[in-house]
């Protein structure tokens, strides 16, 4: 087995700190859908990542690869960031009038009940094979967040419509990570999934059931988003023209871009060290206001 995609590169969590008070409810002025799709993260995240760090915990025992496992464990601490940095923004929207606790309960539902400790409905499938099923949703999720990373670090077009400079950051420091350790939920399941043939089927089946999964929940998200919003007040509608118009604007990835991550994960010799650019990652992870002003409050904290 072809392990230590890193590349001798370490993976560890970040201490950040985000203060939000200054950031309004459209941190992308006047671009209400473009916000909100990109706020569906925050919806998605918390109980997402959670659970990535509870499958892989469920999964450490079968680890025989040092250099793996201290992959894996910087993987689990920086998706226990995430988790908690995205919880934090699901607060500041309650606080402008935005709850989003009737559509996180669906989310939590999804991933607690039906993706749990133990196969949902009594399916007959044994406790390794449902294991090793979870860690292929977990790759296949983490391509699509390693594109949408990448995506992020490169987007022009958001510095260009003035956003929030605070979210901005949240979003280039978590895309930044997701690109840094966009090959570890791979080489586990790789690592963890058993003889080549079942092993690459359940990749397949994975995204099959990932890909339409992710897109329904975002489409969801977004629209519950843009109906709930206090200052939209039901005036707009998600709608595909607006998305599509947000995109052309380099607002949003395209779909493309987006469509193209699912042949390109299904190849054999496909290896996700191919996504994105960790050069540029690790550049912007070292210039990241909340990464720094963080390590500056630790760096204080032992000066006095």
């Amino acid at each position: 087995m072809n392990h230590g995609h890193t590349g001798g590169h370490p993976i560890a969590p970040r201490r950040v700190a985000f203060d939000w008070d200054e950031t309004p409810l459209h941190w992308i002025p006047d671009e209400p859908t473009a916000t909100h799709v990109i706020n569906v993260l925050h919806l998605l995240l918390p109980a997402g990542e959670r659970w990535f760090v509870k499958v892989f915990k469920e999964a450490l025992p079968l680890v025989r690869d040092e250099e793996l496992l201290k992959d894996v464990k910087g993987f689990m601490g920086q998706e226990a960031t995430h988790s908690v940095q995205h919880a934090y923004v699901l607060g500041h929207l309650a606080r402008q009038g935005l709850d989003t606790g009737p559509y996180t309960r669906h989310v939590d539902f999804l991933f607690d009940a039906l993706l749990g400790d133990r196969p949902p409905l009594g399916l007959p499938v044994t406790a390794q094979e449902w294991l090793r099923f979870r860690l292929s949703l977990i790759a296949a999720i983490e391509q699509f967040t390693a594109v949408l990373g990448n995506w992020v670090l490169h987007a022009d077009g958001l510095d260009r419509a003035g956003p929030d400079p605070v979210m901005l950051d949240l979003l280039r420091w978590h895309g930044a990570e997701e690109v840094e350790h966009r090959s570890v939920a791979f080489d586990m399941y790789e690592h963890c999934g058993g003889a080549e043939a079942g092993r690459y089927a359940r990749r397949v089946l994975g995204m099959a059931f990932t890909a339409p999964m992710l897109f329904y929940l975002w489409g969801w998200g977004a629209a519950y988003l843009i109906r709930h919003d206090p200052q939209l007040a039901g005036r707009l509608r998600y709608s595909l023209r607006e998305h599509n118009k947000a995109v052309d604007k380099g607002l949003l990835p395209s779909w493309r871009e987006l469509g193209s991550a699912v042949p390109r994960y299904l190849r054999r010799s496909y290896h996700p060290s191919q996504e994105g650019s960790l050069r540029r990652a690790v550049e912007y992870l070292a210039t990241s206001p909340a990464a720094r002003s963080a390590a500056g409050a630790i760096g204080r904290a032992a000066i006095s």
